[in-house]
C-alpha cells in the first residue's frame, strides 16, 4: 500500500471518529436530532413527557374538542337544573388553571428554559398572559345570563389576585372581581370556599381539571385511593362534577410520587415507574 493510499485512509478514518464522537456526545446531552432553533435544543430526554403533554395540550384537535365538550355538557346540565324551583341563587364553581385560562405557555417554556416554581409562576401569572380555554368564557358568559353567578375557586395564591384579575378581565370573563375569585389563604383544600359559596347559592355545577376543584374526598390521597373515589362518585360525574383534560400537571402526577417533594430526581422516577403497566 503506497504513502497516498495510507493518507487516505486515515483521514477516512479520523472523520469517522469525529463523528461517533459527536454523536455519543448527542446521545448523553440528550438533544433533540433534527431541532432548527436554539430553544428546541435544549430540550433533554428527561422532560420528553412534559414535551408530549405540553404539545397534546397546544397543538392537538382533541383536546379542544375535549374542552368544548365539557363546556357543552355543563350547558346542557345547567339547562336541566333551570327547569328546577330554587329558593337559592344558582352559582356555578370554576377552577381557574387549566380550567378557564391556558397556562400551557408557562409550561412549554419550563422545558425549554428551567424555571423555578413557583416564583417563575408567580411572574406568569402577574404578566397576565394566559389564553382563554376553548369554550369556558362563552358557557361563563351563558350562566350569568340566565342569572348565575360564577365563583373562581383556585390554589392561585392571594399574592396572585392581582395578576389574575387582570388577566380574566382581559380575556372578558364574567364576575371577575374580588367577591367572586377565591384564592388560596393558609389552608389549600378547596372546601372551606364551597362551604362559603354555599351558604348563600345553590351549587350547580363544579368544573375543573383536578379531582380536588370537586369535593374534599379527592384531597390528598394516593393513587389507589384515588381511583376507588372515582368509582365511588362515578355517577356526578358528567353532571354535578365537569372534568377538563390536563395531563401536564395536577395531583394525578403527584399522587405517583406520594406528593413528596424532598426525593431526589432518581427517587421520584422510581416511585412513578412502579405504575407504568405492561403484558
Amino acid at each position: 500500500m503506497n504513502k497516498r493510499i495510507k493518507n487516505l485512509f486515515l483521514f477516512v478514518f479520523i472523520i469517522f471518529c469525529l463523528l461517533l464522537t459527536y454523536s455519543c456526545i448527542n446521545q448523553k446531552s440528550g438533544k433533540i436530532e433534527g431541532a432548527d432553533n436554539k430553544e428546541t435544543n435544549k430540550i433533554t430526554l428527561e422532560n420528553e413527557a412534559s414535551l408530549m403533554a405540553v404539545l397534546w395540550c397546544q397543538a392537538s384537535a382533541e383536546y379542544r374538542a375535549l374542552a368544548y365538550q365539557a363546556y357543552n355538557i355543563a350547558r346542557l346540565r345547567l339547562d336541566e337544573e333551570l327547569q328546577i324551583n330554587r329558593n337559592q341563587k344558582r352559582a356555578v364553581i370554576v377552577d381557574i388553571d387549566e380550567t378557564v385560562l391556558d397556562n400551557s405557555r408557562y409550561n412549554a417554556k419550563e422545558i425549554t428554559d428551567k424555571q423555578v416554581y413557583p416564583d417563575d409562576f408567580y411572574k406568569w401569572i402577574d404578566m397576565a398572559k394566559a389564553e382563554a380555554i376553548p369554550g369556558a368564557k362563552e358557557f361563563l358568559d351563558y350562566a350569568v345570563s340566565k342569572n348565575c353567578d360564577v365563583f373562581y375557586i383556585s390554589n392561585r395564591r392571594i399574592r396572585c389576585l392581582d395578576g389574575t384579575l387582570r388577566n380574566l378581565k382581559k380575556l372578558g370573563f364574567p364576575q371577575a372581581d374580588k367577591n367572586h375569585v377565591l384564592l388560596k389563604g393558609d389552608v389549600s383544600s378547596k372546601e372551606g370556599r364551597r362551604q362559603e359559596v354555599a351558604k348563600t347559592h345553590y351549587i350547580v355545577l363544579l368544573i375543573g381539571d383536578n379531582l380536588i376543584d370537586f369535593s374534599e374526598v379527592f384531597d390528598i390521597k394516593s393513587v389507589e385511593g384515588r381511583l376507588a373515589s372515582v368509582e365511588k362518585y362515578k355517577d356526578n360525574f358528567g353532571k354535578k362534577f365537569i372534568v377538563l383534560p390536563n395531563p401536564m400537571h395536577g395531583a394525578w402526577f403527584k399522587a405517583l410520587y406520594d406528593y413528596d417533594r424532598n426525593l431526589s430526581k432518581e427517587e421520584r422516577t422510581q416511585r412513578i415507574i412502579r405504575y407504568l403497566k405492561s403484558y
